[in-house]
Order: C-alpha cells, then sequence, then structure tokens
C-alpha cells in the first residue's frame, strides 16, 4: 500500500511537471516545485535544480523545504560537483556518500560545506530532453539510501529522480517552444494589422486627393521617411484624422520620391 501510494504521489507530480503551458509560468517557481516533490517522494532533506548552460550555472532552484542550504550547496559546485559533473557526462551521478568522496578529495569545496550541513548522500541526475542538456537535479539526504549498492548505479530513489528531471526538462522545452511561437503569432499579427492601416490609410488619401492609389502611398512613404517616422505610425495619423494633409499632399507636388 505504501508503494502504490507513492506511485500516485509520483504520477501527480509528473503530471503537474509537465503543466507548464499557463498563464503567469514562473521558471524558478516551477523547478522549486519540481524539487519540493523529489524532497517529499525521497524523504530527502533538501533537493535542487541547477540550469547550466555552456558548462556554466545561469541559474538555481532548491526546494522550499531547508532553501538556503540547498541553494548553498548548489553555489559550492563552481568548482566541481554532482550537478556539473551529471550535466557533462549527460548521465546520473549515484548515490555518493560525503564523506568518501570529501576523504578522496572529489569535489572538495562541496563535500566540505555538505559535511558542515550534516549531507550523508547526495545524488543527482540530467534534466535533459532528447540530447538536449538543461541542467541537473540534485538531492541531499540526512542517511545512506536503503538498499544502496557502489556497483548498482540505478537505485530506485536515482530513477524517480530521473522521472522528475525528465518531466521538467520536457516542462520546460514545451513552455519555450510555446512562448515562441506565442511572441511569432503576435509579430504576424502586429505586421498584418499595419499592413491592414496602410493599405486603410491610402485609400482614404487617394479618395480624398482624386489620385492613384499608389501616388497617395508615395506620399505616406516619403512623409514617413522625411520625418524618420513608421509607415505604420504616419498611417494611423491619417485614420484618426490627426495627420497634417497640406504636408502629405506637398510630398506628390513636389514629386519627391527619394531613394528606394
Amino acid at each position: 500500500m505504501r508503494y502504490a501510494t507513492r506511485e500516485i504521489r509520483l504520477a501527480s507530480a509528473l503530471v503537474e511537471a509537465a503543466d507548464t503551458l499557463v498563464e503567469g509560468f514562473e521558471a524558478m517557481r516551477y523547478l522549486q516545485r519540481v524539487s519540493d516533490h523529489c524532497v517529499e517522494l525521497l524523504n530527502a532533506r533538501a533537493a535542487g535544480v541547477m540550469l547550466i548552460d555552456g558548462g556554466r550555472s545561469v541559474s538555481m532552484a532548491a526546494s522550499s523545504r531547508h532553501e538556503r542550504m540547498a541553494l548553498d550547496l548548489l553555489e559550492a559546485q563552481h568548482g566541481g560537483g554532482p550537478c556539473l559533473e551529471s550535466y557533462g557526462s549527460g548521465r546520473p551521478v549515484p548515490p555518493v556518500s560525503i564523506r568518501v568522496a570529501h576523504a578522496a578529495a572529489r569535489w572538495p569545496d562541496f563535500t566540505e560545506r555538505a559535511l558542515r550541513h550534516d549531507i550523508v548522500t547526495t545524488f543527482a541526475v540530467p534534466l535533459r530532453r532528447r540530447e538536449h542538456l538543461l541542467g541537473a537535479l540534485n538531492v541531499f539526504v540526512p542517511t545512506l539510501p536503503a538498499g544502496t549498492d557502489p556497483a548498482v548505479g540505478a537505485t530506485p530513489e536515482l530513477q524517480v529522480a530521473q522521472a522528475l528531471a525528465d518531466a521538467a526538462a520536457l516542462g520546460l522545452q514545451n513552455r519555450r517552444t510555446y512562448t515562441q511561437y506565442r511572441t511569432l503569432s503576435g509579430q504576424l499579427q502586429e505586421a498584418l494589422s499595419s499592413r491592414v492601416r496602410i493599405e486603410q490609410a491610402k485609400g482614404m488619401l487617394a479618395e480624398r486627393w482624386g489620385v492613384r492609389a499608389d501616388r497617395a502611398f508615395v506620399a505616406l512613404r516619403q512623409y514617413a521617411r522625411r520625418r524618420r517616422l513608421a509607415l505604420d505610425q504616419v498611417a494611423s495619423t491619417v485614420i484618426e484624422g490627426v495627420a497634417d494633409d497640406a504636408e502629405l499632399r506637398r510630398e506628390i507636388d513636389e514629386g519627391a520620391d527619394g531613394p528606394a
């Protein structure tokens, strides 16, 4: 029953991690929730996520439980640590005894600080979407996980952490793609609206002056060029009835069409 309960909690956490296409999305708050789920599911003291670009940490988020400690342990990895090692290899770093790693001078800055925080074991998994690496998820445990065998890397804890990390990477990638498409959609919509305004202004001037539409467009374009204004901005003033009609008409009368 206890195992089934953990399965349900894990499934719920994975569903939440996939839900990134929402208004008001905040990446750091999202990663904190992923870290919180990791702590709850693995009975860890704390957990944190390090986003990495070009081999360097670009941002960090930690579980709300012992947040300061987790951030301290993430920051201590500037000279090496589970996150950078997992990111560099693209593979999980199985549970490591902090005392053993410290004695072997593995990640000296990180292990020294971890000992101060009474962390016994740590492990990390990469945040990856197929071949694209985004960073790593690091878990900090006050005991040695049950059933840990140094010769066996894929512990149940490691598998749970990797599932959460994979879901988070998918969520972040989907959010990035969604944001890019929304931005592109907005740009296309603005370009279309701008074109409509220009055509409308051109038609209004052509009718008002009794000239061809192409000559009215020349006036709009030249007026905008001379005053270093956006063509769409000039068109809007025509539509709103606040444009200087005499100045616009003079562009046709003078026959000045300037360089294309």
